[in-house]
């Protein structure tokens, strides 16, 4: 009886997974908005390739000093960098009086401890401090951006797909809403339309606009398409400061491998010479 009964159950269930696999399927909804989305716009980057710049640069240094400048102008009103310190900055070419000016001049303080009186107080920052936040915490951030938070910037172009050419996208390819886009999912007020953006609608106004920072001169026109190769490939750095040696370490391990090879192969062919097949 037992064993009738098994064998029943597992009758049903043969009947049940049969169904399942061949019962029609309602076709799944397709998304309207699905395509409206661009893939990142590719830039040339002073870091691409196997090795980058010259032998066995990386990184344009004139460019990050453009891109820091694109930043703490524009970005650093809402976004902070608070995984870089201040002496970090001596690594894209900025002197030691400069990263203490920078420093001592930044707009937001330090958090810090009066000696006199042990209530919680502000400081000028120093080199080795990190860029300072921006908002205390979350809640204070949500409330000074419509609730929307901004993020942290020090690995933003980690955290992304094809970071540096996301952030480049992102910020210079706000656009108006197509006329055939779905009336229903339209942006409004305070969003804003980018086609870059996951969801189509950021809350991010355009940050940037032509000659909104002043280059020094020599430097090239601050356009807006300009200052967003900038600060992408500031922030690249910023979330890989140490690509450039990872390069040149990768380029002695392949040259390395290459002779040990050949000298294996030699060795190979020295012991083997008198064996005959």
């Amino acid at each position: 009886m037992v064993r009738l009964f098994g064998i029943a159950i597992g009758a049903v269930f043969c009947v049940v997974l049969l169904f399942a696999a061949l019962a029609p399927r309602e076709a799944a909804e397709v998304d309207p908005t699905l395509a409206f989305h661009e893939h990142p716009k590719k830039a040339h980057w002073s870091w691409d390739g196997p090795i980058g710049l010259g032998v066995f640069g990386g990184y344009d240094r004139v460019q990050l000093q453009r891109g820091f400048q694109v930043y703490k102008e524009v970005c650093s009103a809402c976004h902070s960098l608070n995984r870089v310190a201040f002496r970090n900055l001596g690594e894209i070419g900025f002197s030691e009086a400069e990263v203490k000016a920078i420093a001592k001049n930044w707009v937001h303080e330090v958090p810090a401890i009066n000696p006199d009186t042990g209530e919680a107080s502000t400081r000028p920052a120093i080199p080795s401090d990190r860029i300072p936040l921006v908002y205390a915490n979350e809640i204070a951030a949500r409330a000074a951006n419509n609730n929307a938070l901004p993020p942290d910037l020090s690995l933003i172009t980690k955290a992304r797909h094809d970071g540096s050419n996301y952030v480049y996208s992102l910020i210079s390819g706000y656009a108006d809403v197509p006329a055939n886009f779905p009336a229903d999912r339209r942006p409004e007020a305070p969003l804003h339309y980018n086609p870059y953006f996951h969801s189509l609608a950021i809350a991010m106004a355009p940050p940037l606009s032509d000659g909104q920072v002043t280059y020094a001169e020599g430097q090239p026109e601050a356009t807006v398409d300009q200052m967003a190769q900038d600060v992408a490939a500031f922030l690249t750095w910023a979330a890989e400061p140490k690509l450039e040696s990872r390069k040149r370490a990768g380029v002695g391990v392949i040259a390395f491998l290459l002779i040990l090879t050949t000298l294996a192969y030699l060795s190979y062919r020295r012991v083997w010479a008198g064996v005959k097949h």
